[in-house]
């Protein structure tokens, strides 16, 4: 669905250098600081950026556990084991090999990787790419194999456990690889396929030695595996690999317990050689010296008949059970610990479970997938975009985490004490979940992004979304007035403020949750959409949910984070004002006075805070937040509309006229939440409609012919606002929402064709597959690679879901009691 290709194509070069954001001295002693002295990681490295390779494909394994990519020519080349923390490297022993054998010979032996690679030379490299093909539909892909001259094709599937509303098979640390052999020929052949897998990651810590293999097999309910385990025994967060097959009724199962992957491999090649099979070895291999590698190897085997098809069962699982984050304070177990135990050992238990229910994770994701793919009112791309796009939900440095068993309240809770009353069972049940803003924005849960990102998460695990937003609700009544300069302007002012929503809940090389707002840039306590983004995703998932309960706990964290939003509103005329300087998700695009942006999130949150009080039966705010309402209404409309669209801000500036894609941001969530019409409606229907026009015939088709998505920034005249580096930039997840929003008005055309440019772009013209950036411009510069916001397409498949349905706003309780 998403790519096919012969493996040897070469994808269109998009390599330009990454935009500086900040290019003032402080950064840049600030980052010799943390990288030389402290040796720490930096949360943004704007000096080492990460280079843009295309090669990567669909990630194994499920949320929260780690990830191990998959290139779409079958090299295993991206790693995130470690939470929040990548390496880029291509372990070339990793691999899957062939053998076919006729009448008692092998003909046929052969690496199905197009390499040459310099180490392994005793095995035939260099399989013909234009004899495969990749096709990738998340959390499933597919690789085919024509064998040249054999007349026999091999089908291999990978199925990762990523399934809605599932919140046990989709935390597992596994990848299944069900390999389809067709057997053209007029005579039996018997076909074998060995799993080669180092120990290790391909980094340094693959040669500081300690690591040992061993054979296991697992049986329970009469299903039996077998394969190898792979200890590695670094000093923090160690893990086991496990290489597995299923054994079965004509399915021979072997392995080969260790081998030198930087040398030869001969004495392995020829092992297979000689009869298809691999000499098991019992027993453990010896502990590696230091600047040693081991590796591994298991071999599924069976005799495939004349025009006859077979099966043969993979599995790869990887156990690392406990976790510390960089500063090594507390120790964390991941969230499949409850399932699987948490004592390292539980490799061989979850290869057997992969292998045995990977069909059952097939007629699910085929369950939940099968409606959209068969729609034929959907154009192909997509339905491509839709589902791969949700790679970031397991591949965004992703953390799912266990409370400890003796966690109370008042250790969630922090010094203020929140009175969240269902904090505590819904942390104990569904666990705490973070990603990162972006693989290389290393900050967990930024949550003005995961604005635009949660509703991946509302829509298929709402109990996640619910999770993190009491994370936030607790982040937002605690403080740290520990003081620290910040790098954009250089004043010094405390890390987190009270009764304000945080810019993240921390960096993954310190230790997140105890220590948030990693991002040193802004302060952000002066930002002005955080706030206001808590309170329109309460509302969005209480909505989606008819959770009363979390409506009723947020209810007063929603309050205290209005009233200290309340201040911006300097003159009182029901409307916040922007500082003049950039001081909301776009932190390079400044701004002054009443906008479009946030003075548009602004209305939508008052209205919301409207209906909650109406909802929870409390009149007096209720009342207060009506009469702001109405003076907000007024004041937005008579400083912005300009009878076309909203203006960027009312500063009067050069570019204050810009015309903004992103300026009907609060109209979007008021729509996904049917908050758009009667009583409620904040923005005339026909203003909005207007302003939707306008951006889809400036910043969409006047931009790059119409073929990139929207422009942030466009002026009336035509060419791109380049007043900042951001208001030239196309953001992918901004254009998606834009597009969600579109569809919500009726103008479903514009609405795919705006989304479509993102697609076009991203994923065929630089070849960025599973690493959609934040940003790109006309010239194919981009920015922030592997990033969360893009996740916001789901908000156009909830706009086209509620747009076929037609049907009424859900039921809704007339009153939820402020207390129980």
């Amino acid at each position: 669905m998403q790519l096919k290709r012969p493996l040897g194509e070469k994808l269109s070069d998009g390599h330009c250098p990454a935009v500086l954001l900040v290019c003032e001295q402080r950064y840049f002693r600030w980052w010799l600081k943390k990288t030389r002295i402290e040796k720490k990681p930096a949360f943004i490295d704007l000096l080492c950026a990460v280079p843009l390779q295309q090669i990567y494909g669909c990630p194994l394994g499920g949320i929260g556990g780690g990830t191990i990519t998959r290139g779409w020519r079958g090299e295993f080349c991206r790693w995130q084991l470690n939470p929040g923390i990548y390496h880029y490297e291509t372990v070339i022993a990793d691999q899957f090999t062939v053998c076919l054998r006729c009448k008692g010979q092998t003909v046929y032996q052969q690496v199905l990787s197009v390499e040459r690679p310099s180490t392994l030379q005793g095995w035939n490299w260099g399989y013909c790419g234009h004899y495969a093909f990749y096709h990738a539909l998340y959390p499933r892909a597919w690789m085919v194999y024509e064998l040249p001259g054999q007349n026999v094709v091999l089908t291999c599937r990978q199925i990762s456990p990523v399934i809605p509303h599932d919140y046990k098979d989709s935390s597992l640390p596994v990848g299944v690889f069900i390999w389809e052999v067709e057997n053209g020929r007029d005579e039996d052949v018997d076909v074998s396929i060995m799993f080669s897998l180092q120990n290790g990651t391909g980094t340094k810590e693959d040669r500081s030695g300690g690591h040992w293999n061993e054979p296991f097999t697992f049986e329970k309910e009469g299903e039996r595996v077998a394969g190898v385990l792979l200890h590695h025994c670094t000093h923090v967060n160690p893990f086991t690999f496990a290489i597995s097959a299923r054994e079965k009724a004509g399915v021979v199962v072997t392995h080969l317990t260790a081998f030198n992957p930087a040398g030869s491999g001969r004495e392995v090649w020829q092992d297979l050689l000689q009869d298809g099979q691999l000499d098991s070895s019992d027993g453990k291999s010896n502990p590696t010296e230091k600047g040693e590698v081991t590796a591994a190897a298991v071999c599924a085997s069976c005799r495939v008949p004349a025009q006859g098809h077979r099966t043969l069962e993979l599995a790869l699982a990887w156990d690392m059970p406990c976790i510390h984050f960089g500063s090594k304070e507390k120790l964390h177990l991941r969230r499949y610990t409850r399932f699987f135990g948490s004592g390292g050992d539980a490799a061989p238990a979850l290869s057997h479970h992969a292998l045995t229910h990977y069909e059952e994770w097939e007629r699910k994701i085929e369950a939940w997938q099968k409606p959209i793919l068969e729609n034929s009112q959907l154009p192909s791309w997509y339905k491509s975009a839709l589902f791969n796009e949700l790679y970031f939900l397991t591949d965004g440095g992703t953390i799912w985490m266990e409370l400890p068993p003796d966690c109370c309240t008042e250790d969630l809770q922090g010094p203020a004490g929140s009175g969240l009353s269902n904090l505590l069972p819904v942390l104990q049940e569904y666990g705490r979940f973070a990603y990162l803003e972006g693989q290389e924005y290393r900050m967990y849960n930024t949550y003005d992004v995961h604005f635009y990102a949660s509703f991946a998460l509302i829509m298929l695990w709402p109990k996640l979304q619910i999770s993190l937003q009491y994370d936030i609700a607790v982040a937002v009544v605690n403080e740290d007035v520990q003081p620290r300069q910040y790098l954009m302007g250089g004043q010094t002012a405390p890390v987190k403020t009270k009764n304000v929503v945080p810019h993240d809940i921390g960096d993954p090389a310190d230790e997140p949750w105890q220590r948030v707002n990693a991002y040193l840039i802004h302060d952000t306590a002066n930002w002005k959409d955080l706030n206001l983004k808590f309170v329109l995703q309460v509302y969005r998932d209480y909505y989606l949910t008819h959770d009363s309960l979390y409506l009723r706990d947020m209810w007063p964290v929603c309050q205290a984070v209005m009233e200290s939003e309340l201040k911006f509103d300097m003159d009182n005329d029901g409307l916040i004002e922007n500082g003049g300087f950039a001081d909301q998700t776009y932190d390079a695009w400044v701004v002054n006075g009443a906008s479009a942006y946030c003075g548009g999130l602004w209305l939508a949150a008052v209205c919301m805070m409207c209906k909650m009080a109406e909802v929870l039966g409390d009149a007096e705010i209720q009342q207060k937040y009506m009469d702001i309402l109405r003076k907000g209404k007024e004041t937005f409309e008579r400083l912005l509309w300009n009878g076309k669209y909203y203006n960027y801000d009312s500063s009067g500036s050069n570019t204050s006229s810009s015309i903004m894609s992103d300026q009907c941001a609060g109209q979007w969530f008021l729509g996904a939440c049917d908050l758009d019409h009667g009583e409620f409606e904040v923005f005339p229907k026909s203003h909005v409609v207007s302003a939707l026009k306008t951006i889809f015939e400036k910043n969409v088709m006047g931009f790059a012919g119409g073929t990139m998505g929207a422009v942030n920034g466009m002026r009336p005249s035509g060419v791109p606002d380049t007043s900042s580096v951001q208001s030239n930039e196309v953001w992918v997840g901004v254009v998606y929402a834009l597009a969600a929003t579109m569809i919500q008005e009726g103008l479903v055309e514009e609405g795919f064709r705006t989304a479509e440019g993102c697609y076009r772009t991203v994923w065929e013209q630089l070849g960025m597959a599973f690493q959609t950036p934040e940003a790109y411009r006309e010239k194919k510069v981009y920015r922030s690679l592997a990033y969360m916001r893009p996740l916001s397409i789901w908000s156009m498949q909830l706009a086209l879901e509620r747009r076929a349905t037609r049907a009424p706003a859900p039921a809704q309780p007339s009153q939820v009691p402020l207390h129980p």
